[in-house]
Protein backbone atom coordinates (compact mmCIF):
# COMPACT_ATOMS: atom_id res chain seq x y z
CA UNK A 1 0.00 0.00 0.00
CA UNK A 2 1.54 3.53 -0.64
CA UNK A 3 2.50 5.99 1.69
CA UNK A 4 0.02 8.64 2.26
CA UNK A 5 0.62 12.10 0.86
CA UNK A 6 1.16 14.65 2.91
CA UNK A 7 1.83 18.53 1.85
CA UNK A 8 3.84 20.61 4.47
CA UNK A 9 3.19 24.25 3.81
CA UNK A 10 5.97 26.18 5.81
CA UNK A 11 9.05 25.04 7.37
CA UNK A 12 8.90 22.15 9.69
CA UNK A 13 11.88 20.93 12.18
CA UNK A 14 14.45 18.53 10.65
CA UNK A 15 13.96 15.89 13.21
CA UNK A 16 9.84 15.74 12.86
CA UNK A 17 9.84 16.33 9.09
CA UNK A 18 12.67 13.82 8.87
CA UNK A 19 10.12 10.82 10.45
CA UNK A 20 7.17 12.32 8.56
CA UNK A 21 9.03 11.41 5.31
CA UNK A 22 9.71 7.81 6.70
CA UNK A 23 6.04 7.34 6.81
CA UNK A 24 4.65 9.22 3.89
CA UNK A 25 5.19 11.04 0.60
CA UNK A 26 6.00 14.48 1.91
CA UNK A 27 5.60 17.46 -0.58
CA UNK A 28 7.02 20.59 0.33
CA UNK A 29 4.90 23.58 -1.23
CA UNK A 30 3.10 26.41 -0.69
CA UNK A 31 -0.62 27.61 -1.46
CA UNK A 32 -0.21 29.58 -4.66
CA UNK A 33 2.72 27.40 -5.92
CA UNK A 34 2.90 25.63 -8.89
CA UNK A 35 3.98 21.86 -6.89
CA UNK A 36 1.18 22.87 -3.97
CA UNK A 37 -1.70 23.42 -7.16
CA UNK A 38 -0.60 19.62 -8.55
CA UNK A 39 -1.00 17.89 -5.50
CA UNK A 40 -3.62 19.11 -3.31
CA UNK A 41 -6.06 17.34 -4.94
CA UNK A 42 -4.53 14.08 -4.27
CA UNK A 43 -2.81 14.67 -0.74
CA UNK A 44 -4.41 12.98 2.28
CA UNK A 45 -3.02 15.57 5.02
CA UNK A 46 -1.80 19.02 5.54
CA UNK A 47 0.59 20.15 7.87
CA UNK A 48 0.63 24.32 8.51
CA UNK A 49 2.10 26.52 10.71
CA UNK A 50 1.04 30.36 11.17
CA UNK A 51 0.55 32.19 7.43
CA UNK A 52 -0.95 29.18 5.97
CA UNK A 53 -4.55 30.38 5.62
CA UNK A 54 -7.18 27.32 5.28
CA UNK A 55 -10.72 28.47 3.92
CA UNK A 56 -13.28 27.06 1.80
CA UNK A 57 -11.43 27.99 -1.11
CA UNK A 58 -8.10 26.17 -0.34
CA UNK A 59 -10.51 23.14 0.94
CA UNK A 60 -12.60 23.05 -2.21
CA UNK A 61 -9.33 21.81 -3.88
CA UNK A 62 -8.40 19.40 -1.25
CA UNK A 63 -10.78 16.11 -2.65
CA UNK A 64 -8.92 13.42 -0.39
CA UNK A 65 -7.41 15.82 2.59
CA UNK A 66 -8.57 13.76 6.15
CA UNK A 67 -6.52 15.79 8.46
CA UNK A 68 -4.92 19.32 8.94
CA UNK A 69 -2.08 19.13 11.74
CA UNK A 70 -1.26 22.90 12.82
CA UNK A 71 2.78 23.04 13.93
CA UNK A 72 1.58 25.73 17.00
CA UNK A 73 -1.67 26.23 19.33
CA UNK A 74 -3.71 29.17 17.73
CA UNK A 75 -6.14 28.60 14.93
CA UNK A 76 -6.81 31.70 13.61
CA UNK A 77 -5.86 30.97 10.24
CA UNK A 78 -8.21 28.36 9.81
CA UNK A 79 -11.93 28.17 8.97
CA UNK A 80 -13.12 25.84 11.60
CA UNK A 81 -16.34 25.64 10.69
CA UNK A 82 -15.66 24.56 7.04
CA UNK A 83 -13.24 21.99 8.17
CA UNK A 84 -16.26 20.42 10.11
CA UNK A 85 -18.37 21.03 6.86
CA UNK A 86 -16.01 18.68 5.18
CA UNK A 87 -15.30 16.19 7.84
CA UNK A 88 -11.79 16.61 8.49
CA UNK A 89 -10.12 16.62 11.45
CA UNK A 90 -7.68 19.27 12.91
CA UNK A 91 -4.76 18.64 15.50
CA UNK A 92 -2.47 21.18 16.75
CA UNK A 93 0.23 21.46 19.32
CA UNK A 94 -1.45 22.10 21.93
CA UNK A 95 1.28 23.10 25.06
CA UNK A 96 4.24 23.21 22.34
CA UNK A 97 5.63 26.94 22.90
CA UNK A 98 3.98 27.92 26.36
CA UNK A 99 7.78 27.53 28.37
CA UNK A 100 9.60 29.56 25.10
CA UNK A 101 6.60 32.31 25.38
CA UNK A 102 6.66 32.55 29.04
CA UNK A 103 10.28 33.23 29.08
CA UNK A 104 9.83 36.11 26.29
CA UNK A 105 7.34 37.96 28.52
CA UNK A 106 10.06 37.99 31.52
CA UNK A 107 12.98 39.59 29.00
CA UNK A 108 10.04 41.75 28.17
CA UNK A 109 9.55 42.96 31.31
CA UNK A 110 13.55 43.05 32.12
CA UNK A 111 14.26 45.14 29.01
CA UNK A 112 11.15 47.23 29.87
CA UNK A 113 12.36 47.88 33.59
CA UNK A 114 15.75 47.18 34.22
CA UNK A 115 17.60 49.71 33.39
CA UNK A 116 21.26 48.61 32.06
CA UNK A 117 23.92 49.57 29.63
CA UNK A 118 27.44 48.59 28.75
CA UNK A 119 30.64 50.13 28.87
CA UNK A 120 33.37 49.49 25.49
CA UNK A 121 36.19 51.86 27.00
CA UNK A 122 38.01 52.90 30.08
CA UNK A 123 36.23 55.61 32.00
CA UNK A 124 37.60 57.91 34.85
CA UNK A 125 35.47 57.47 38.66
CA UNK A 126 33.65 60.72 37.85
CA UNK A 127 31.89 59.16 34.58
CA UNK A 128 32.26 55.58 36.64
CA UNK A 129 30.06 57.60 39.07
CA UNK A 130 27.42 59.18 36.78
CA UNK A 131 27.22 56.45 34.41
CA UNK A 132 26.26 54.29 37.41
CA UNK A 133 23.56 56.57 39.29
CA UNK A 134 22.27 57.21 35.78
CA UNK A 135 21.36 54.24 35.48
CA UNK A 136 19.38 53.81 38.50
CA UNK A 137 16.42 51.43 37.91
CA UNK A 138 13.20 53.55 39.87
CA UNK A 139 11.49 50.20 41.29
CA UNK A 140 12.26 46.43 41.58
CA UNK A 141 9.95 43.76 40.12
CA UNK A 142 8.81 42.65 43.66
CA UNK A 143 7.12 45.93 44.13
CA UNK A 144 4.93 45.67 41.03
CA UNK A 145 2.04 44.27 40.16
CA UNK A 146 1.77 41.56 37.58
CA UNK A 147 -2.20 41.00 36.10
CA UNK A 148 -2.26 38.30 33.44
CA UNK A 149 -5.36 38.62 31.48
CA UNK A 150 -6.48 34.57 30.61
CA UNK A 151 -4.41 32.60 32.91
CA UNK A 152 -3.99 29.27 30.78
CA UNK A 153 -0.50 26.84 29.86
CA UNK A 154 1.20 30.40 29.38
CA UNK A 155 -0.61 32.09 31.82
CA UNK A 156 0.32 29.87 34.65
CA UNK A 157 4.11 29.51 34.14
CA UNK A 158 4.52 33.25 33.37
CA UNK A 159 2.69 33.46 37.34
CA UNK A 160 5.12 30.94 38.47
CA UNK A 161 8.03 32.57 37.35
CA UNK A 162 6.38 36.12 38.57
CA UNK A 163 5.73 34.26 42.36
CA UNK A 164 9.28 33.33 42.31
CA UNK A 165 10.57 36.78 41.98
CA UNK A 166 7.90 37.99 44.86
CA UNK A 167 5.71 40.31 42.50
CA UNK A 168 2.13 40.43 43.34
CA UNK A 169 0.41 38.06 40.46
CA UNK A 170 -3.47 38.93 39.75
CA UNK A 171 -5.52 37.25 36.95
CA UNK A 172 -8.93 37.14 35.07
CA UNK A 173 -9.69 33.93 33.25
CA UNK A 174 -13.11 32.58 32.22
CA UNK A 175 -12.89 29.28 34.46
CA UNK A 176 -12.90 29.10 37.82
CA UNK A 177 -9.23 27.17 39.11
CA UNK A 178 -8.21 25.32 42.15
CA UNK A 179 -5.49 27.35 44.10
CA UNK A 180 -3.00 24.85 43.84
CA UNK A 181 -2.55 25.44 40.06
CA UNK A 182 -2.59 29.12 40.13
CA UNK A 183 1.20 29.32 41.72
CA UNK A 184 -0.39 32.13 44.00
CA UNK A 185 -1.91 34.27 41.62
CA UNK A 186 -5.15 35.56 42.86
CA UNK A 187 -8.13 35.96 40.46
CA UNK A 188 -9.88 39.15 40.32
CA UNK A 189 -12.44 40.64 37.77
CA UNK A 190 -11.59 42.59 34.74
CA UNK A 191 -11.66 45.92 36.06
CA UNK A 192 -9.29 45.21 39.01
CA UNK A 193 -7.34 43.69 36.78
CA UNK A 194 -6.94 46.66 34.77
CA UNK A 195 -6.77 49.21 37.43
CA UNK A 196 -4.28 47.62 39.62
CA UNK A 197 -1.91 46.03 36.85
CA UNK A 198 1.71 48.09 36.62
CA UNK A 199 2.39 45.22 33.67
CA UNK A 200 -0.63 43.76 32.11
CA UNK A 201 0.31 40.58 29.81
CA UNK A 202 -2.25 39.16 27.88
CA UNK A 203 -2.71 35.15 27.50
CA UNK A 204 -5.94 34.48 26.32
CA UNK A 205 -6.80 31.84 23.08
CA UNK A 206 -7.97 33.21 19.39
CA UNK A 207 -11.86 32.36 19.33
CA UNK A 208 -13.69 35.12 17.51
CA UNK A 209 -15.19 36.44 20.60
CA UNK A 210 -11.77 37.62 21.45
CA UNK A 211 -11.05 39.55 18.97
CA UNK A 212 -10.32 43.35 20.46
CA UNK A 213 -11.18 42.24 23.73
CA UNK A 214 -8.39 45.04 24.77
CA UNK A 215 -10.37 48.27 23.39
CA UNK A 216 -10.68 51.35 24.13
CA UNK A 217 -12.90 51.01 27.33
CA UNK A 218 -10.60 48.23 28.55
CA UNK A 219 -7.53 50.54 28.36
CA UNK A 220 -8.90 53.27 29.34
CA UNK A 221 -9.68 52.06 32.62
CA UNK A 222 -5.91 50.83 33.04
CA UNK A 223 -3.06 52.76 34.62
CA UNK A 224 -1.31 55.22 32.88
CA UNK A 225 1.73 54.27 33.34
CA UNK A 226 1.73 50.65 33.02
CA UNK A 227 3.42 48.24 30.93
CA UNK A 228 1.20 46.28 28.58
CA UNK A 229 2.76 43.38 26.65
CA UNK A 230 1.11 41.32 23.62
CA UNK A 231 2.39 38.23 23.16
CA UNK A 232 -0.65 36.01 22.36
CA UNK A 233 -2.74 36.86 18.98
CA UNK A 234 -2.90 39.82 17.07
CA UNK A 235 -6.69 39.80 16.82
CA UNK A 236 -6.68 40.35 20.89
CA UNK A 237 -6.12 43.67 20.64
CA UNK A 238 -7.43 46.88 19.00
CA UNK A 239 -4.21 48.53 17.65
CA UNK A 240 -5.88 51.92 17.07
CA UNK A 241 -7.27 51.40 20.29
CA UNK A 242 -3.97 50.79 22.27
CA UNK A 243 -2.16 53.78 20.18
CA UNK A 244 -4.66 56.50 21.20
CA UNK A 245 -4.07 55.10 24.57
CA UNK A 246 -0.52 55.49 24.34
CA UNK A 247 -0.35 58.77 22.95
CA UNK A 248 -2.25 60.02 25.66
CA UNK A 249 -0.23 58.50 28.41
CA UNK A 250 3.13 59.34 27.62
CA UNK A 251 4.24 57.32 30.96
CA UNK A 252 2.40 53.82 29.60
CA UNK A 253 4.54 51.38 27.41
CA UNK A 254 3.69 48.29 24.93
CA UNK A 255 5.47 45.80 23.55
CA UNK A 256 3.60 43.87 20.73
CA UNK A 257 5.00 40.69 19.66
CA UNK A 258 1.69 39.83 17.52
CA UNK A 259 -0.07 41.96 14.89
CA UNK A 260 -3.67 42.01 13.01
CA UNK A 261 -2.08 41.85 10.47
CA UNK A 262 1.06 40.27 10.07
CA UNK A 263 3.45 41.78 8.30
CA UNK A 264 1.43 45.25 8.86
CA UNK A 265 1.79 47.95 6.27
CA UNK A 266 2.63 51.80 6.81
CA UNK A 267 -1.09 52.18 7.95
CA UNK A 268 -0.37 50.38 10.97
CA UNK A 269 -1.85 52.99 13.82
CA UNK A 270 1.28 51.65 16.31
CA UNK A 271 4.06 52.59 13.95
CA UNK A 272 6.03 55.62 14.82
CA UNK A 273 4.57 55.89 18.50
CA UNK A 274 7.12 56.11 20.56
CA UNK A 275 5.85 53.86 23.81
CA UNK A 276 5.54 51.04 21.64
CA UNK A 277 8.03 48.70 20.55
CA UNK A 278 7.04 46.48 17.64
CA UNK A 279 8.48 43.16 17.53
CA UNK A 280 8.18 40.67 14.62
CA UNK A 281 6.39 37.47 16.06
CA UNK A 282 9.26 35.86 17.89
CA UNK A 283 7.71 34.59 21.19
CA UNK A 284 7.95 31.34 20.29
CA UNK A 285 11.31 31.37 18.15
CA UNK A 286 13.16 28.67 19.76
CA UNK A 287 14.49 25.57 18.28
CA UNK A 288 13.22 23.76 20.86
CA UNK A 289 9.77 25.41 20.80
CA UNK A 290 9.93 24.99 17.23
CA UNK A 291 10.80 20.66 17.26
CA UNK A 292 8.02 20.57 20.17
CA UNK A 293 5.50 22.66 17.72
CA UNK A 294 6.36 20.60 14.37
CA UNK A 295 5.82 17.51 16.44
CA UNK A 296 2.05 17.53 15.57
CA UNK A 297 3.28 15.20 13.00
CA UNK A 298 2.19 12.45 14.91
CA UNK A 299 -0.92 13.06 15.21
CA UNK A 300 -1.45 14.03 11.82
CA UNK A 301 -0.19 10.39 11.41
CA UNK A 302 -2.42 8.84 14.09
CA UNK A 303 -5.55 10.16 12.10
CA UNK A 304 -4.38 8.74 9.14
CA UNK A 305 -3.44 5.61 10.78
CA UNK A 306 -6.81 5.46 12.00
CA UNK A 307 -6.52 6.37 15.73
CA UNK A 308 -7.23 9.04 17.69
CA UNK A 309 -5.26 11.97 18.16
CA UNK A 310 -4.19 13.37 21.02
CA UNK A 311 -4.47 17.06 20.31
CA UNK A 312 -7.52 17.80 18.21
CA UNK A 313 -8.35 21.26 17.88
CA UNK A 314 -11.93 22.07 20.07
CA UNK A 315 -14.68 20.92 18.79
CA UNK A 316 -13.06 17.91 16.71
CA UNK A 317 -12.62 15.39 19.59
Amino acid sequence: MANPVVIVTEALAGEPLAWLRERAEVIKAAPGDAEFEANISKADAMVVRTYTVVNRDLLAKAERLRVIGRAGVALDNFDLPACQEKGLMVVHAVGSNASAVAEYVFALIYDATRVRKEIDHAVALEEWERIRFGLMTPRQLEELTLGIYGLGRIGKRVARIAGALNMRVIYNDLLEMPEEVRHGATPVDVDTLLAQSDVLTVHVDDRPANRNLLDAAKFGRCKPGVLFLSCARGLIVDAAALADFLKANAGARAVCDVHEPEPFGPDYPLLGVPNARLMPHIAAATELAKTNMSWVVRDVMRVLDGEKPECPAPGFG
